[in-house]
């Protein structure tokens, strides 16, 4: 028996996933991550088979963690996962896909167009690059880099209280306790694990979910207001 490399039919369970409208954009979006996805190497052909478990569905319960009309930047966006998937389930939350490479814009611009989701921006850059530029609610990321560069990457562009959920697996709890010290530092409200779309995806993911204290860059601003009251005073 070989193993074939078609898309598969959506699950029993994507229904109760992706709701109403949603289930057609996600079938549109897994055959165009098994087609053009998979010829300009954002996706690997073995993935495809699992296209519907370890992607859509997986990135599509950390919805859950959301709150209702949030802003969320997708870091290091990649094929779209999961912030594509994010936007399709949330038509409430705007999504930016962080990108630095110009190929994998291009595949996120035709497909936000393609899918017709007005709740999407594609922005070509670094997180560093927004840093003290853009405030977000939420800062996302599948599979970008350990948990202490994420935290430097995304704490910049969190607004006070607003969330880091990185989306990690069976080195979740290892890659936390080893990032106390930095989240310590870093002056965060919380960090803990997150369990996401048990009954509904097996395994059920998990995030490590940051919240976030006062941006530095918010900080400087108002440090640097306060000196001009001050000499507009003298």
């Amino acid at each position: 028996m070989t193993e074939s490399n078609e898309l598969p039919e959506p699950p029993p369970v994507a229904p109760e996933v992706f709701t109403g409208e949603a289930l057609d954009r996600a079938r549109t979006f897994a055959e165009l991550l098994a087609g053009p996805g998979v010829v300009r190497g954002l996706l690997g052909p073995r993935e495809v088979p699992r296209i519907w478990d370890r992607h859509l569905l997986n990135c599509a319960v950390v919805a859950e963690a959301l709150g209702e009309n949030t802003t969320v930047v997708d870091i290091g966006s990649g094929a779209g996962l999961p912030g594509l998937v994010l936007a399709i389930v949330r038509p409430d939350v705007t999504v930016t896909l962080l990108e630095p490479l110009l190929r994998r814009t291009v595949f996120l611009s035709e497909c936000a167009e393609a899918l017709k989701l007005g709740n999407v921006e594609v922005a070509r850059g670094r997180a560093e690059e927004l840093a003290g530029k853009r405030s977000f609610d939420v800062a996302t990321a599948r599979a970008v880099a350990p948990l202490d560069r994420l935290l430097a990457w995304s704490l910049p562009l969190l607004r006070d209280g607003g969330e880091l959920l990185a989306m990690k697996g069976e080195r979740a709890a290892e890659e936390l306790e080893a990032a106390r010290p930095l989240l310590k530092a870093s002056g965060v409200r919380s960090a803990e694990l997150v369990t996401v779309g048990r009954g509904r995806v097996e395994p059920p993911a998990t995030l490590v979910r940051v919240v976030a204290g006062p941006s530095p860059y918010a900080t400087a601003a108002q440090s640097s207001g306060r000196g001009a009251r001050r000499r507009r005073k003298r």
